[in-house]
Protein backbone atom coordinates (compact mmCIF):
# COMPACT_ATOMS: atom_id res chain seq x y z
CA UNK A 1 0.00 0.00 0.00
CA UNK A 2 2.64 2.63 0.90
CA UNK A 3 4.34 1.42 -2.51
CA UNK A 4 1.27 2.50 -4.06
CA UNK A 5 1.35 5.78 -2.40
CA UNK A 6 4.84 6.83 -3.24
CA UNK A 7 4.57 5.48 -6.71
CA UNK A 8 4.99 8.17 -9.59
CA UNK A 9 2.36 6.68 -11.92
CA UNK A 10 -0.17 6.91 -9.29
CA UNK A 11 0.63 10.81 -8.60
CA UNK A 12 0.65 11.02 -12.11
CA UNK A 13 -2.56 9.17 -12.75
CA UNK A 14 -4.31 11.40 -10.21
CA UNK A 15 -3.10 14.91 -11.84
CA UNK A 16 -3.76 13.74 -15.07
CA UNK A 17 -7.56 13.52 -13.94
CA UNK A 18 -7.62 16.41 -11.97
CA UNK A 19 -6.11 18.75 -14.37
CA UNK A 20 -9.00 17.31 -17.03
CA UNK A 21 -11.45 20.32 -15.44
CA UNK A 22 -9.16 22.58 -13.58
CA UNK A 23 -11.90 24.93 -13.56
CA UNK A 24 -14.58 22.19 -12.05
CA UNK A 25 -11.69 21.35 -9.61
CA UNK A 26 -10.71 24.80 -8.58
CA UNK A 27 -14.23 25.42 -7.64
CA UNK A 28 -14.40 22.62 -5.54
CA UNK A 29 -11.21 23.15 -4.06
CA UNK A 30 -12.45 26.78 -3.15
CA UNK A 31 -15.36 24.89 -1.15
CA UNK A 32 -13.21 22.89 1.28
CA UNK A 33 -10.93 25.72 1.50
CA UNK A 34 -13.50 28.69 2.37
CA UNK A 35 -14.59 26.20 4.77
CA UNK A 36 -11.21 26.13 7.06
CA UNK A 37 -10.64 29.91 6.00
CA UNK A 38 -13.74 30.42 8.14
CA UNK A 39 -13.08 28.67 10.82
CA UNK A 40 -9.48 30.07 11.28
CA UNK A 41 -10.38 33.53 10.93
CA UNK A 42 -13.69 33.49 13.09
CA UNK A 43 -11.95 31.52 15.91
CA UNK A 44 -8.76 33.80 15.69
CA UNK A 45 -10.98 36.89 15.82
CA UNK A 46 -12.75 34.89 19.36
CA UNK A 47 -9.76 34.29 20.53
CA UNK A 48 -8.34 37.94 20.18
CA UNK A 49 -11.66 39.17 21.55
CA UNK A 50 -11.23 36.77 24.49
CA UNK A 51 -7.49 37.33 25.08
CA UNK A 52 -8.30 41.40 24.73
CA UNK A 53 -11.00 41.27 27.66
CA UNK A 54 -8.28 39.46 29.95
CA UNK A 55 -5.60 41.80 29.09
CA UNK A 56 -8.47 44.56 29.92
CA UNK A 57 -9.23 42.53 33.61
CA UNK A 58 -5.63 41.68 34.11
CA UNK A 59 -5.25 44.28 37.29
CA UNK A 60 -8.78 43.50 38.79
CA UNK A 61 -9.96 41.03 41.12
CA UNK A 62 -12.64 39.22 38.03
CA UNK A 63 -13.95 37.90 40.91
CA UNK A 64 -15.76 40.84 42.63
CA UNK A 65 -18.77 42.73 43.52
CA UNK A 66 -19.65 46.02 45.20
CA UNK A 67 -21.98 46.51 47.91
CA UNK A 68 -24.19 49.62 49.58
CA UNK A 69 -26.82 50.67 51.85
CA UNK A 70 -29.92 51.82 50.31
CA UNK A 71 -33.26 52.50 51.87
CA UNK A 72 -35.79 50.02 53.01
CA UNK A 73 -39.13 48.96 50.80
CA UNK A 74 -40.62 46.59 53.62
CA UNK A 75 -41.48 47.29 57.48
CA UNK A 76 -39.56 45.06 59.55
CA UNK A 77 -39.32 44.86 63.67
CA UNK A 78 -41.19 47.95 63.69
CA UNK A 79 -39.44 49.58 61.30
CA UNK A 80 -41.14 51.77 58.80
CA UNK A 81 -40.57 51.45 54.95
CA UNK A 82 -38.27 53.74 53.31
CA UNK A 83 -35.40 53.49 56.91
CA UNK A 84 -32.32 55.09 55.93
CA UNK A 85 -29.50 53.13 57.22
CA UNK A 86 -25.65 53.05 56.98
CA UNK A 87 -22.88 50.96 56.33
CA UNK A 88 -20.32 50.65 59.56
CA UNK A 89 -16.92 49.96 59.53
CA UNK A 90 -17.44 47.02 62.15
CA UNK A 91 -19.27 45.38 59.26
CA UNK A 92 -16.58 44.96 57.23
CA UNK A 93 -14.56 42.77 60.08
CA UNK A 94 -18.08 41.01 60.39
CA UNK A 95 -18.40 39.89 56.96
CA UNK A 96 -14.77 38.61 56.53
CA UNK A 97 -15.06 36.18 59.89
CA UNK A 98 -19.12 35.73 58.62
CA UNK A 99 -18.04 34.49 55.02
CA UNK A 100 -14.49 32.63 54.37
CA UNK A 101 -15.19 32.74 50.74
CA UNK A 102 -14.07 36.40 51.15
CA UNK A 103 -10.47 36.95 49.91
CA UNK A 104 -10.72 40.98 50.28
CA UNK A 105 -13.07 43.25 51.77
CA UNK A 106 -12.23 46.93 51.46
CA UNK A 107 -14.49 49.67 52.70
CA UNK A 108 -14.22 52.98 51.07
CA UNK A 109 -15.65 56.47 51.19
CA UNK A 110 -15.64 59.73 48.66
CA UNK A 111 -16.80 63.17 48.34
CA UNK A 112 -17.53 64.91 44.76
CA UNK A 113 -19.75 61.28 43.96
CA UNK A 114 -23.46 60.37 44.59
CA UNK A 115 -24.67 64.01 44.47
CA UNK A 116 -22.12 65.52 46.87
CA UNK A 117 -20.14 68.61 45.66
CA UNK A 118 -16.20 67.72 45.52
CA UNK A 119 -14.19 69.96 47.36
CA UNK A 120 -11.40 72.30 46.05
CA UNK A 121 -7.95 71.49 45.70
CA UNK A 122 -5.19 74.38 45.65
CA UNK A 123 -1.85 74.01 44.50
CA UNK A 124 -0.09 77.06 44.06
CA UNK A 125 -2.11 79.48 41.35
CA UNK A 126 -3.48 76.32 40.67
CA UNK A 127 -7.03 75.24 41.41
CA UNK A 128 -9.62 72.44 40.69
CA UNK A 129 -12.84 70.22 42.00
CA UNK A 130 -11.60 66.58 42.46
CA UNK A 131 -13.44 63.36 43.63
CA UNK A 132 -11.41 62.59 47.11
CA UNK A 133 -11.67 59.02 48.04
CA UNK A 134 -10.94 57.12 51.45
CA UNK A 135 -9.27 54.37 50.83
CA UNK A 136 -7.37 50.64 52.24
CA UNK A 137 -4.23 49.51 50.92
CA UNK A 138 -6.19 46.03 49.98
CA UNK A 139 -8.30 48.44 47.46
CA UNK A 140 -5.09 48.15 44.86
CA UNK A 141 -4.86 44.45 45.35
CA UNK A 142 -9.15 44.10 44.54
CA UNK A 143 -8.33 47.20 41.11
CA UNK A 144 -4.16 47.16 40.49
CA UNK A 145 -3.16 50.86 40.41
CA UNK A 146 -0.40 51.61 37.56
CA UNK A 147 1.48 53.96 39.89
CA UNK A 148 4.15 56.31 37.20
CA UNK A 149 7.89 55.57 38.45
CA UNK A 150 8.89 56.84 41.39
CA UNK A 151 5.61 57.13 43.36
CA UNK A 152 3.62 54.07 45.35
CA UNK A 153 0.61 53.77 46.66
CA UNK A 154 -1.24 54.10 49.98
CA UNK A 155 0.77 51.96 52.52
CA UNK A 156 -0.47 50.01 56.28
CA UNK A 157 1.78 52.79 57.48
CA UNK A 158 -0.74 55.56 56.19
CA UNK A 159 -3.65 54.21 57.86
CA UNK A 160 -1.62 53.41 61.15
CA UNK A 161 -0.53 56.78 61.52
CA UNK A 162 -3.04 58.76 59.87
CA UNK A 163 -0.64 60.43 57.55
CA UNK A 164 -1.58 63.28 55.32
CA UNK A 165 -0.51 61.61 51.75
CA UNK A 166 -2.93 61.72 48.73
CA UNK A 167 -2.18 59.49 45.73
CA UNK A 168 -3.62 61.24 42.52
CA UNK A 169 -4.81 60.61 38.73
CA UNK A 170 -2.53 61.62 35.79
CA UNK A 171 -5.19 64.34 35.11
CA UNK A 172 -4.86 66.13 38.75
CA UNK A 173 -1.31 65.83 37.95
CA UNK A 174 -1.65 67.58 34.63
CA UNK A 175 -3.57 70.47 35.69
CA UNK A 176 -2.14 70.86 39.54
CA UNK A 177 1.13 70.88 38.48
CA UNK A 178 3.56 72.54 35.86
CA UNK A 179 4.83 69.91 32.49
CA UNK A 180 8.20 69.33 33.90
CA UNK A 181 7.83 69.71 37.40
CA UNK A 182 7.39 66.67 39.44
CA UNK A 183 4.67 65.89 41.47
CA UNK A 184 5.67 63.21 43.63
CA UNK A 185 6.90 64.84 47.08
CA UNK A 186 4.64 67.80 46.43
CA UNK A 187 2.27 69.21 48.27
CA UNK A 188 -1.44 69.95 47.54
CA UNK A 189 -4.18 71.85 49.70
CA UNK A 190 -7.13 69.98 50.06
CA UNK A 191 -9.63 72.55 51.76
CA UNK A 192 -7.84 73.63 54.59
CA UNK A 193 -5.00 70.89 55.01
CA UNK A 194 -1.68 70.46 53.10
CA UNK A 195 -0.97 66.50 51.80
CA UNK A 196 2.07 65.75 50.12
CA UNK A 197 1.51 63.59 46.99
CA UNK A 198 3.26 60.25 47.16
CA UNK A 199 1.97 58.46 43.66
CA UNK A 200 0.40 59.29 40.28
CA UNK A 201 -1.47 56.42 38.56
CA UNK A 202 -2.41 55.90 35.36
CA UNK A 203 -5.83 55.80 34.06
CA UNK A 204 -7.49 52.20 34.20
CA UNK A 205 -10.44 52.07 31.91
CA UNK A 206 -12.25 49.75 34.46
CA UNK A 207 -11.19 51.91 37.22
CA UNK A 208 -13.92 53.46 39.61
CA UNK A 209 -12.36 56.55 40.13
CA UNK A 210 -11.16 57.52 36.59
CA UNK A 211 -7.89 59.88 36.57
CA UNK A 212 -9.61 63.31 37.96
CA UNK A 213 -9.23 61.66 41.37
CA UNK A 214 -7.34 61.65 44.40
CA UNK A 215 -6.63 59.10 47.14
CA UNK A 216 -6.31 59.19 50.69
CA UNK A 217 -6.01 57.14 53.44
CA UNK A 218 -9.29 56.02 54.77
CA UNK A 219 -8.80 56.60 58.31
CA UNK A 220 -7.33 60.52 57.53
CA UNK A 221 -10.06 60.71 55.64
CA UNK A 222 -12.58 59.65 58.41
CA UNK A 223 -10.92 62.21 60.80
CA UNK A 224 -11.07 65.01 57.92
CA UNK A 225 -14.93 64.95 56.91
CA UNK A 226 -15.70 63.82 60.46
CA UNK A 227 -17.09 60.61 59.26
CA UNK A 228 -16.89 58.28 62.48
CA UNK A 229 -17.12 54.66 61.37
CA UNK A 230 -19.63 55.05 58.33
CA UNK A 231 -18.69 53.61 55.06
CA UNK A 232 -19.73 54.64 51.95
CA UNK A 233 -19.88 51.07 49.98
CA UNK A 234 -17.63 48.36 50.24
CA UNK A 235 -15.79 46.25 47.44
CA UNK A 236 -15.58 42.77 47.91
CA UNK A 237 -13.50 40.20 46.01
CA UNK A 238 -13.77 36.44 46.23
CA UNK A 239 -11.18 33.54 45.64
CA UNK A 240 -11.55 32.53 41.83
CA UNK A 241 -13.49 29.09 42.60
CA UNK A 242 -16.40 30.87 44.82
CA UNK A 243 -19.66 31.37 42.73
CA UNK A 244 -19.49 34.84 43.15
CA UNK A 245 -23.45 35.19 42.51
CA UNK A 246 -24.02 33.11 45.78
CA UNK A 247 -21.88 35.27 47.83
CA UNK A 248 -23.71 38.31 46.35
CA UNK A 249 -26.93 36.79 48.33
CA UNK A 250 -25.11 35.96 51.18
CA UNK A 251 -22.89 38.90 51.94
CA UNK A 252 -26.39 40.51 51.08
CA UNK A 253 -28.49 38.31 53.53
CA UNK A 254 -25.29 38.94 56.76
CA UNK A 255 -25.92 42.83 56.19
CA UNK A 256 -30.01 42.48 55.93
CA UNK A 257 -29.54 41.00 59.41
CA UNK A 258 -26.87 42.99 61.23
CA UNK A 259 -29.01 45.94 60.58
CA UNK A 260 -32.86 44.78 60.97
CA UNK A 261 -33.84 44.78 57.43
CA UNK A 262 -36.32 42.42 56.23
CA UNK A 263 -34.36 39.43 54.74
CA UNK A 264 -36.83 39.78 51.72
CA UNK A 265 -36.31 42.90 50.82
CA UNK A 266 -34.34 43.05 47.67
CA UNK A 267 -34.04 47.16 47.66
CA UNK A 268 -32.75 47.95 50.70
CA UNK A 269 -28.62 46.59 49.79
CA UNK A 270 -27.99 47.66 47.06
CA UNK A 271 -24.51 45.85 44.80
CA UNK A 272 -23.00 45.28 41.24
CA UNK A 273 -21.37 41.92 40.35
CA UNK A 274 -18.41 42.47 38.30
CA UNK A 275 -17.91 38.67 38.24
CA UNK A 276 -21.50 37.98 37.01
CA UNK A 277 -20.73 40.82 34.32
CA UNK A 278 -17.28 39.75 33.59
CA UNK A 279 -18.70 35.63 33.35
CA UNK A 280 -21.27 36.97 30.68
CA UNK A 281 -18.15 38.67 28.70
CA UNK A 282 -16.40 35.36 28.83
CA UNK A 283 -19.56 33.12 27.80
CA UNK A 284 -19.90 35.82 24.56
CA UNK A 285 -16.42 34.66 23.96
CA UNK A 286 -16.86 30.85 24.31
CA UNK A 287 -20.16 31.36 22.37
CA UNK A 288 -18.03 32.97 19.28
CA UNK A 289 -15.66 30.13 19.84
CA UNK A 290 -18.54 27.49 19.52
CA UNK A 291 -20.23 29.70 16.75
CA UNK A 292 -17.19 29.52 14.46
CA UNK A 293 -16.63 25.91 15.06
CA UNK A 294 -20.50 24.94 13.99
CA UNK A 295 -20.08 27.34 10.78
CA UNK A 296 -16.49 26.02 9.71
CA UNK A 297 -17.43 22.63 10.32
CA UNK A 298 -20.60 22.78 8.67
CA UNK A 299 -18.96 24.50 5.33
CA UNK A 300 -16.00 22.19 5.48
CA UNK A 301 -18.62 19.23 5.22
CA UNK A 302 -20.58 20.95 2.11
CA UNK A 303 -16.77 21.64 0.80
CA UNK A 304 -16.00 17.63 1.05
CA UNK A 305 -19.39 16.56 -0.10
CA UNK A 306 -18.55 18.98 -3.34
CA UNK A 307 -15.44 16.75 -3.59
CA UNK A 308 -17.16 13.75 -3.65
CA UNK A 309 -19.59 14.94 -6.29
CA UNK A 310 -16.96 16.40 -8.52
CA UNK A 311 -15.44 12.26 -8.33
CA UNK A 312 -18.15 10.84 -8.74
CA UNK A 313 -18.50 12.71 -12.01
CA UNK A 314 -14.77 12.22 -12.68
CA UNK A 315 -15.54 7.90 -12.35
CA UNK A 316 -18.15 8.29 -14.83
CA UNK A 317 -16.21 10.47 -17.12
CA UNK A 318 -13.46 7.80 -16.78
CA UNK A 319 -15.30 4.54 -16.87
CA UNK A 320 -13.72 3.53 -19.92
CA UNK A 321 -9.96 4.09 -18.47
CA UNK A 322 -11.12 2.40 -15.29
CA UNK A 323 -12.30 -0.90 -17.51
CA UNK A 324 -8.76 -0.82 -19.73
CA UNK A 325 -6.87 -0.72 -16.11
CA UNK A 326 -9.06 -3.82 -14.68
CA UNK A 327 -8.60 -5.93 -17.73
CA UNK A 328 -5.34 -4.87 -17.62
CA UNK A 329 -4.90 -6.61 -14.22
CA UNK A 330 -5.52 -3.65 -11.86
CA UNK A 331 -7.35 -4.77 -8.72
CA UNK A 332 -10.40 -3.28 -6.89
CA UNK A 333 -8.19 -2.46 -4.17
CA UNK A 334 -5.84 -0.68 -6.66
CA UNK A 335 -8.84 1.18 -7.97
CA UNK A 336 -10.39 2.16 -4.99
CA UNK A 337 -6.83 3.37 -3.46
CA UNK A 338 -6.26 5.41 -6.31
CA UNK A 339 -10.19 7.55 -5.95
CA UNK A 340 -9.42 7.47 -1.96
CA UNK A 341 -6.16 9.29 -2.40
CA UNK A 342 -7.47 12.04 -5.16
CA UNK A 343 -10.02 12.31 -2.30
CA UNK A 344 -7.80 12.59 0.28
CA UNK A 345 -5.21 15.08 -1.58
CA UNK A 346 -7.34 17.97 -3.08
CA UNK A 347 -9.04 17.83 0.97
CA UNK A 348 -5.62 18.35 2.51
CA UNK A 349 -4.56 21.21 -0.17
CA UNK A 350 -7.63 22.88 -0.12
CA UNK A 351 -7.35 22.52 3.78
CA UNK A 352 -3.48 24.13 3.76
CA UNK A 353 -4.76 26.75 1.60
CA UNK A 354 -7.51 27.81 4.08
CA UNK A 355 -5.00 27.80 7.05
CA UNK A 356 -2.58 30.01 5.50
CA UNK A 357 -5.18 32.48 4.10
CA UNK A 358 -6.48 32.75 7.48
CA UNK A 359 -3.59 32.68 9.51
CA UNK A 360 -2.74 35.83 6.84
CA UNK A 361 -5.40 37.65 7.81
CA UNK A 362 -5.17 37.37 11.45
CA UNK A 363 -1.64 38.06 10.96
CA UNK A 364 -2.69 41.61 8.98
CA UNK A 365 -5.99 42.56 11.72
CA UNK A 366 -3.00 41.78 14.67
CA UNK A 367 -0.94 44.20 12.46
CA UNK A 368 -3.22 47.11 12.02
CA UNK A 369 -4.43 47.11 15.87
CA UNK A 370 -2.93 50.17 17.83
CA UNK A 371 -0.74 49.49 20.36
CA UNK A 372 -2.82 51.26 22.96
CA UNK A 373 -6.21 51.06 21.63
CA UNK A 374 -9.01 51.41 24.08
CA UNK A 375 -11.02 48.38 22.44
CA UNK A 376 -10.14 44.95 23.83
CA UNK A 377 -8.98 42.99 21.62
CA UNK A 378 -5.69 41.27 21.37
CA UNK A 379 -3.21 38.53 19.59
CA UNK A 380 -6.09 37.11 17.54
CA UNK A 381 -4.65 33.59 17.07
CA UNK A 382 -5.88 30.01 16.96
CA UNK A 383 -3.71 27.10 19.59
CA UNK A 384 -2.01 24.73 16.80
CA UNK A 385 -3.73 21.73 18.09
CA UNK A 386 -6.99 23.16 16.81
CA UNK A 387 -5.73 23.69 13.58
CA UNK A 388 -4.38 20.48 13.24
CA UNK A 389 -7.55 19.10 14.78
CA UNK A 390 -9.38 20.42 11.82
CA UNK A 391 -7.04 19.03 9.52
CA UNK A 392 -7.61 15.32 10.39
CA UNK A 393 -11.22 16.52 10.76
CA UNK A 394 -10.74 17.71 7.25
CA UNK A 395 -8.91 14.32 5.92
CA UNK A 396 -11.12 11.97 8.08
CA UNK A 397 -13.78 13.83 5.95
CA UNK A 398 -12.13 13.02 2.79
CA UNK A 399 -11.58 9.88 3.08
CA UNK A 400 -14.63 8.99 3.65
CA UNK A 401 -16.79 11.28 1.05
CA UNK A 402 -14.47 9.57 -1.18
CA UNK A 403 -15.46 5.82 -0.34
CA UNK A 404 -18.44 6.72 -2.44
CA UNK A 405 -17.03 7.29 -5.68
CA UNK A 406 -14.15 4.69 -4.97
CA UNK A 407 -16.67 2.25 -4.57
CA UNK A 408 -18.89 3.16 -7.45
CA UNK A 409 -15.17 2.72 -9.66
CA UNK A 410 -14.32 -0.79 -8.35
CA UNK A 411 -18.34 -1.63 -9.28
CA UNK A 412 -17.44 -1.26 -12.58
CA UNK A 413 -17.78 -4.36 -15.15
CA UNK A 414 -14.82 -4.33 -17.51
CA UNK A 415 -16.30 -5.55 -20.12
CA UNK A 416 -18.83 -2.99 -19.47
CA UNK A 417 -16.60 -0.22 -19.17
CA UNK A 418 -14.85 -1.27 -22.57
CA UNK A 419 -18.63 -0.76 -24.40
CA UNK A 420 -18.91 2.49 -23.05
CA UNK A 421 -18.43 5.11 -25.57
Amino acid sequence: MFRFIFDKDTWQEIWGSISKNKVRTVITVIGVLWGIFVYIALSGAAKGLDNGFEKEFQDIASNSMFIWAQSTSMPYKGFKIGRSYNLRTGDVEALKNKHPEIQFIAPRNVQGVFGGEPPQVVRGFRTGTYRVFGDYPVVDRVAKKKIYEGGRFLNDDDIKYDRKVVVIGEKVRDELFYKDEEAVGGFIKIGSIYFQVIGVYKINNFGFEGDDSILMPFTTYKRVYNMGDLVGWMVVAAYDDVDIVALEEKVKGTIKKMHDIHPDDERAVGGFNLGEEFGKIKGFAKGMNLLSLVVGLATIIAGVIAIGNILLISVKERTRELGVRRALGATPREVKAQILLESVFLTVVAGIIGIILGAGVLALIQALLPEDGDFPYTNPTVPIPFVLGALVIMVVLGTLIGLIPAQRAVSIKPIDALREE
